[in-house]
């Protein structure tokens, strides 16, 4: 099921967190990994790593909220490599505020980072698997906390529950083509992305509530990753979001 040798992969938010993540364990399993992100400092010295281990990576400083950077990218990973296989469109920012507190510019980045550069990612590369006659996949990187309400996290939880309903969406029109869309929705997961909230006293109980008490790891998420990403294994799977929470969305 793991063994993505000869493919080539996309990983957005690859600087840090789960995308530094996703493109360790990707390369791990076979793929060629374009690293994407805007920190290109991050990048040149992940892909040397990956490089030194043995794997093949590219990294490409994309800024998802700016479209013409997403065509960009998609197009110097097309030249470099070929069409894209595989997207895991991970990118994404969040602030925590009160409703009526939010401000238009804060508002407007989350849900132009998470949402509308999530969506012209993946239409990027889905033009190329579409040209190419290429089946695909991409794994959106969506939160339970696009499918229930959590307090000071509402602009978040807008953008992922968008994201949910892009990848049904994407599902079902680009299903034809052979390319498989699906999402992962983690609970909580210690990373970069979450220290802030998780620095509160509202994170604090919240962790105090999760079902073993403890934040969930990067790589509890390896092998959703890895199926979804697979060729034959994960050829009847489109359209699915996949809850990776320990059980918190149960209670």
């Amino acid at each position: 099921m793991s063994d993505l040798a000869g493919k080539i992969a996309l990983v957005t938010g690859a600087s840090s967190g789960l995308g530094e993540r996703f493109a360790r364990v990707l390369a791990a399993a076979g793929a060629r990994v374009a690293i994407a992100a805007r920190r290109a400092n991050r990048l040149d010295a992940l892909a040397a790593e990956l490089r030194a281990a043995g794997h093949e990576a590219l990294p490409v400083v994309i800024d998802v909220a700016s479209v013409a950077s997403v065509r960009a990218g998609a197009a110097a990973v097309l030249e470099a490599w070929g069409p894209i296989d595989i997207l895991v469109n991970n990118a994404g920012i969040s602030i925590q505020a009160k409703l009526e507190a939010i401000e238009e510019a804060e508002y407007d980045a989350v849900l132009n980072t998470n949402l509308k550069g999530a969506f012209f990612m993946a239409q990027a590369v889905a033009r190329q698997m579409i040209a190419h006659k290429r089946e695909g996949r991409i794994v959106n990187i969506a939160s339970i906390v696009g499918m229930r309400a959590v307090g000071q996290l509402s602009s978040y939880g807008m953008a992922k529950a968008g994201m949910i309903q892009m990848t049904h969406s994407m599902a079902r029109e680009w299903g034809r083509h052979g390319i498989n869309t699906n999402a992962i929705a983690p609970g909580y997961i210690a990373t970069d992305i979450s220290a802030e909230f998780l620095a509160t006293e509202a994170g604090a109980k919240w962790v105090g509530a999760l079902p073993r008490r403890r934040m969930g790891r990067a790589e509890d998420l390896d092998g959703l990753l890895l199926l979804l990403c697979a060729g034959e294994a994960a050829r009847f799977i489109n359209g699915s979001v996949m809850v990776a929470d320990d059980g918190f969305t149960s209670m």
